[in-house]
């Protein structure tokens, strides 16, 4: 059983992990709304590489990796990301369509991934009593 120390001490990770990977999501997105120019570039990119960094670090966490492993999410993943990334193609103009739709179709072809190696894995095997 873990310490009172070790647990606060892991609560507290897990709540800068997540608050770095929201405020970079929140950096990304909104700061059009708030900047311009360089300030808003600066930002935007800034707040990609917060969010991804947080984002894979959660991602290793044991409850998140089997989460993100299941069946179901990778259905979902898959399908959405793959009609995100045609939406983007068709309707955002230029280099920023195809750069949006190539890496939500990225994502769609790692969630097929995962959707293979799953499907390839043996079920478990029955175990026999001696």
């Amino acid at each position: 059983m873990k310490s009172l120390l070790a647990a606060v001490k892991a609560f507290v990770a897990n709540l800068l992990l997540w608050s770095f990977f929201v405020g970079g999501l929140a950096a990304s997105s909104a700061s059009g709304a708030v900047l311009d120019g360089t300030q808003k570039d600066v930002a935007t990119y800034a707040g990609i590489a917060v969010s991804l960094l947080a984002g894979s670090r959660i991602a290793k966490k044991p409850r998140i990796k089997v989460f993100l492993s299941t069946p179901p999410v990778l259905w979902f993943l898959f399908l959405f990301n793959g009609a995100v990334a045609a939406v983007c193609y068709f309707t955002m103009d230029g280099a920023k369509g195809i750069m949006a739709a190539a890496g939500m179709s990225l994502v769609s072809l790692g969630a097929a991934g995962g959707l293979i190696a799953n499907r390839r894995k043996p079920a478990g095997l029955p175990t026999t009593s001696r």
